[in-house]
């Protein structure tokens, strides 16, 4: 299975920061030892879409609502990057969860929709910290999946990003013990519910100093990176591996 490389910038860097990223990491690109894949911040799609024309680097919207257009002040239109060109769309993220307020069962209308439009989506799941002291990480990787891919078309490409909500942006990250148990037990519930062909990406502070180990542990098939995908160097050197 091919390694996937994805960088969620969040709410950082303007369209010109953007197209002088661009202009440096497409230097580097021919490293990466997989696909990479790109989520700027929705102002920035445009400079993205520009920018990354005729090389085989992906890009996609790190939120968009499961309608094409419509009375929906804020919301993203899926349709509308795919007209850019973009390939992905990022769900569930647990900022999305948590501080908007994000649903399973909008996330799954996310995901089905995203799908009907040829746009691969990449749904996040993972755990507080409550939670995983708790022992109940498998539980609620289930229960996120079950509902997520719901709606979700088996025939058509999805990819998994696990994220420990207590390792993102904390400095913390998950051993690759950790990550291997969790991996394993997501790819279990995945060929349960029939996907076991979408890789399964890690995603939890990672950096270049670890991610050498954490790629090698079982299922994991690449990572999703914010921080350290701010700077080309440092993304690239994690896309490397």
């Amino acid at each position: 299975m091919k390694k996937i490389f994805a960088a969620n910038w969040k709410l950082f860097k303007s369209p010109k920061e953007t197209r002088e990223f661009f202009t440096q990491f497409k230097e580097l690109s021919s490293k990466a030892t997989g696909e990479v894949v790109f989520f700027p911040s929705a102002i920035s799609l445009e400079a993205t879409s520009t920018s990354l024309q005729g090389t085989n680097i992906k890009w996609g919207v790190q939120n968009a609502y499961f309608q094409a257009q419509g009375a929906f002040t804020g919301e993203n239109s899926a349709q509308v990057v795919k007209e850019l060109g973009g390939t992905y769309v990022l769900i569930g993220h647990s900022e999305r969860r948590k501080i908007f307020g994000e649903s399973d069962a909008l996330i799954a209308d996310k995901v089905a929709f995203t799908q009907s439009l040829g746009l691969i989506p990449m749904l996040c799941i993972g755990e507080t910290l409550e939670e995983r002291e708790a022992k109940h990480t498998f539980r609620v990787c289930e229960t996120q999946l079950l509902q997520g891919l719901s709606k979700a078309d088996k025939s058509k490409p999805v990819v998994i990003a696990y994220e420990p909500v207590w390792a993102i942006g904390t400095g913390k990250v998950a051993t690759p013990e950790q990550v291997a148990e969790t991996h394993t037990d997501v790819f279990s519930i995945l060929q349960k519910l029939g996907f076991e062909q979408s890789p399964i990406l890690y995603g939890g502070s990672v950096k270049p100093d670890n991610a050498a180990g954490l790629i090698k542990q079982p299922h994991v098939n690449g990572f999703l990176v914010g921080g350290a995908s701010l700077e080309a160097k440092s993304f690239i050197d994690i896309a490397t591996v």
